[in-house]
């Protein structure tokens, strides 16, 4: 065999013509480094490089890549994947999705490229500028709406030019992205995170429906997963032929008695499920039809078998469902249902706790912390997973989230869901059709999977709810598509923690408190980016209020010891603000001005923050230690000279005067000791707005 050297790789390994292309790679446990690919193998299996449990099984097929170009993918694939090759200057090896997700890529290339060369022309290094100009065109025709389809596809091919040290004759003679047209998308976007959110009225149904299923729906999942689990470990035992009488006759009273159909397949005497209830051979069944027909005459057959008709969750003061039943093709067979709640169980622990899909995937049996008391009163609740993105390892580091307790109930809920002996809580669950025999304890489902999952759910809830004459659906609105995929839940969190807070999820102190979790808990743990995105989404809302502001020049009443400094600010932002002598409100635009121009002010109900941090009596802004920002949870709104005073932040502290008069006037008496307190109060409030030029009580 010609060896790699003179194919053209530098830096090959000298030991072997015939190297392991995953050597260097971290391996997933259990993997020896020995049974893995060598560049031989026209398929590379790179499935023992896989270390994160809800990355998919990948290989890449040589054999279907056009003959002529074979060798040089060879090359570069063995330099993206084999860590002991020396890396080009400024470039990290890729992970095993993105190699593989590469591999199609080019394969798209050198396909469309095989069909138009001809046959003689063989090195890649005769790509003309001409041909992926031709080419770009060809990806517009097929992706006319897909910006980042387009870019994938562009950047697979810069992968022959960034790489070029490794490709000997088949090295690109010229960087794509000064090509016209090359890097189109990325310029207009920048790296701008650009997925969406959740609309409100699809986001509450959706958490709604799936708290519904983890405190409500869930013990009759369980029960049937559990009665389920115990007919399949029955196996083969078999009670003899007189006990299939006696069990029988039981069996048929009690559906006699019942009223309840026998089970049935499509319209049939299901034979097989009561053989299995009884734990008797299918023969014993069928020496017995005469009395079973008999029965069947008289209660009827079901259109299923059940595993459990005992449904105790109600919805509207009716059962949920009728029963939970084994055929699978129905929307109420346990598969379907067990899958439905792990969902549920998904969405919850999402979006109450800004995990990424990776993290929630990696969540093992045991994870929750409760932290308590001396009196043994749980006071804080934490999950422990690993986080992965930006993390140089590539199993990623050890993590802790600090939630809420529903999130901790939906956990709980998972681990009732996996049988014992499996440890990842998202693994694929055993019921169902071609499901495997055995749980895989190393494995969860991947995000393709779990984006399909939660389609499904809404699916199922949207018909539940027209079955049940409920209103409460999980609906995009008229006109628009509902597709949910599992990115969407940390944006809209960063989203409703920026613009919501004290939202309309669990009310204004428990959402309070949970961004305080969310910063405390995730943030301080990994560089998950999680509070950049929901400063992101705090500057973009203080900024739509600093336009309003002006707008309506509500900037030049402010009144309080900042007043003239809020009010320069804002006006020098407008400035800033104007393009061609008007205000422009985009978003894109908006966000750019507020990362060069913001002018550092922070609305509140109470008080308008003007920050200068020289001045703050706010503890981490006394420190500098909170990166030039407020600490709100400190705040000194009354002694504070960085405090600037809204027509609506004084009908706040208006509004609370009134209320501070009635708890005085209350009975029975106060305290001493309170009614002290609250009088102090009061008098400090009056002062502070008389020395600011307003009425302590409005006329």
């Amino acid at each position: 065999m010609t060896s790699l050297m003179s194919a053209g790789i530098h830096d090959a390994p000298q030991q072997s013509a015939n190297p392991y292309v995953l050597a260097g790679r971290p391996l997933r446990q259990g993997s020896r480094l020995e049974d893995t690919a060598r560049f031989s193998d026209d398929v590379w299996r790179l499935a023992p490089a896989i270390v994160q449990v809800q990355e998919r099984t990948v290989v890449l097929n040589f054999p279907t890549i056009p003959a002529r170009f074979r060798p040089a993918v060879k090359r570069l694939f063995y330099a993206l994947l084999c860590s002991e090759l020396e890396s080009p200057p400024g470039e990290d090896r890729p992970a095993i999705a993105s190699v593989r997700s590469a591999f199609g890529e080019l394969k798209r290339l050198l396909t469309w490229l095989d069909s138009r060369w001809p046959a003689d022309r063989v090195e890649l290094s005769a790509i003309s500028p001409a041909d992926l100009d031709r080419y770009n065109r060809h990806l517009l025709t097929l992706f006319p709406h897909r910006d980042g389809a387009r870019e994938a596809a562009r950047a697979a091919v810069r992968l022959l030019w960034r790489w070029r040290i490794h490709l000997g004759n088949d090295q690109l003679r010229f960087d794509p992205l000064h090509l016209d047209g090359w890097g189109k998308e990325r310029t207009q976007r920048g790296r701008e995170n650009g997925t969406g959110r959740l609309p409100e009225d699809v986001l509450g149904p959706l958490l709604v429906w799936a708290l519904r299923f983890i405190d409500d729906f869930a013990p009759d999942i369980l029960e049937a997963d559990r009665r389920w689990h115990e007919r399949r470990a029955a196996g083969t035992g078999r009670v003899t032929s007189h006990r299939v009488d006696e069990r029988l006759q039981q069996l048929l009273e009690d559906h006699i008695e019942a009223r309840r159909p026998l089970p049935g397949h499509q319209g049939k005497i299901n034979i097989s499920q009561l053989a299995a209830t009884l734990k008797c051979h299918r023969r014993e069944i069928t020496k017995r039809r005469e009395t079973i027909d008999a029965v069947a005459a008289a209660v009827g057959v079901a259109d299923a078998a059940f595993v459990d008709e005992g449904i105790q969750g109600v919805l509207d003061g009716r059962p949920w469902i009728k029963a939970v039943t084994i055929d699978h093709t129905l929307p109420t067979s346990l598969a379907a249902l067990a899958r439905h709640l792990q969902t549920a169980c998904y969405i919850v622990i999402a979006f109450l706790s800004g995990m990424r899909d990776s993290e929630v995937k990696h969540l093992k049996r045991g994870c929750v912390e409760a932290k308590r008391d001396e009196e043994g009163n749980t006071y804080l609740w934490r999950v422990h997973s690993r986080a992965l993105k930006g993390e140089e390892d590539a199993e990623g580091v050890e993590a802790t989230w600090t939630v809420c307790e529903p999130v901790v109930r939906a956990v709980r809920v998972l681990e009732q869901l996996q049988p014992a002996g499996q440890n990842y809580l998202m693994s694929a669950l055993l019921h169902g059709s071609g499901q495997p025999k055995k749980a895989g304890v190393d494995r969860a489902v991947g995000v393709g999977a779990t984006n399909q999952n939660l389609n499904l759910f809404a699916d199922f809830i949207n018909e539940l709810c027209a079955e049940q004459e409920c209103t409460d659906t999980i609906a995009a609105g008229q006109g628009h598509a509902l597709r949910l995929k599992t990115r969407i839940f940390r944006r809209t969190l960063a989203w409703f923690i920026a613009r919501h807070p004290g939202g309309v999820i669990a009310g204004a102190l428990q959402y309070r408190h949970q961004s305080i979790q969310m910063f405390e808990g995730y943030a301080g743990t990994s560089d998950s980016g999680f509070r950049a995105e929901v400063e992101s989404e705090q500057a973009i809302a203080r900024g739509e209020v600093y336009m309003e502001m002006i707008d309506s020049h509500q900037h030049a009443g402010l009144t309080g010891p900042s007043a003239e400094e809020a009010a320069r600010r804002l006006t020098d932002f407008g400035e800033h603000a104007q393009f061609q002598g008007q205000v422009a409100l985009d978003r894109h635009r908006l966000k750019r001005i507020m990362k060069r121009h913001d002018p550092a002010i922070y609305p509140g109900e109470y008080i308008t923050c003007v920050n200068d941090p020289a001045k703050a009596l706010c503890e981490k802004a006394r420190r500098g230690n909170s990166e030039g920002l407020p600490s709100h949870g400190g705040c000194l709104p009354l002694a504070c000279r960085n405090v600037a005073l809204t027509a609506e932040n004084v009908a706040a502290w208006q509004r609370e005067i009134v209320r501070i008069d009635g708890r005085i006037a209350s009975r029975p008496t106060l305290p001493p000791r309170l009614r002290q307190l609250l009088e102090s109060r009061r008098a400090e409030i009056v002062e502070f707005l008389t020395a600011n030029g307003q009425e302590a009580v409005p006329a």
